[in-house]
């Protein structure tokens, strides 16, 4: 089983982001789960989202303490909490940056880091606006990229299914960060 922890900010689109994610990884026939964890529901507020996909059924119905992998849409999250908590040795961390892996990598020793700027892609696919880009179609791109863990069709189906607004623009954005990705 693998067990994904996405760290964003409210309306940047996590808990869509680990719905399309397990959505992609069903329809590849596997067995997943996603569920968010936020408190004050407020635009701008930290969130998580979670998700696990396993090729067996999914027993586990508690929260996330020791993720494979991270993906933090805002890279100010990682100064403001301790995005790596319980992520096991060797996992990704992938940062929504303009800044390449280097930038993040002696804050994050131990961890695989990657980096996409998933901002500036959403920004030219439309996707929200210039200073509040909704970047989490993109970032599961550079995701599918880096991990391997869906294909980029799956993703791309997914994507069409589960986002009914701008569905071609939000699957054009995951495919370029997918091609965009630096890890």
């Amino acid at each position: 089983m693998v067990e994904i922890r996405i760290h964003g900010r409210g309306g940047q689109g996590a808990v869509v982001a680990s719905e399309v994610l397990v959505t992609a990884a069903f329809l590849e026939g596997k067995f997943v789960q996603s569920f968010p964890l936020f408190g004050v529901e407020r635009r701008g507020a930290p969130v998580m989202a979670f998700a696990r996909i396993s090729d067996k059924p999914i027993r586990a119905r508690y929260s996330i303490y020791n993720p494979d992998h991270i993906i933090v849409l805002d890279p100010t999250l990682i100064e403001a909490v301790n995005v790596t908590e319980g992520l096991k040795p060797g996992g990704w961390v992938l940062i929504n940056s303009p800044h390449p892996p280097s930038f993040f990598q002696p804050s994050l020793p131990g961890y695989r880091v990657a980096t996409v700027n998933a901002s500036s892609i959403a920004v030219a696919h439309r996707l929200g606006t210039s200073t509040a880009p909704i970047v989490n179609t993109a970032i599961l791109g550079a995701f599918s990229r880096i991990t391997g863990i869906v294909s980029l069709d799956s993703l791309a189906q997914a994507i069409r299914k589960a986002v009914p607004f701008k569905p071609e623009d939000n699957v054009a954005a995951a495919q370029e960060a997918f091609e965009k990705v630096i890890f």
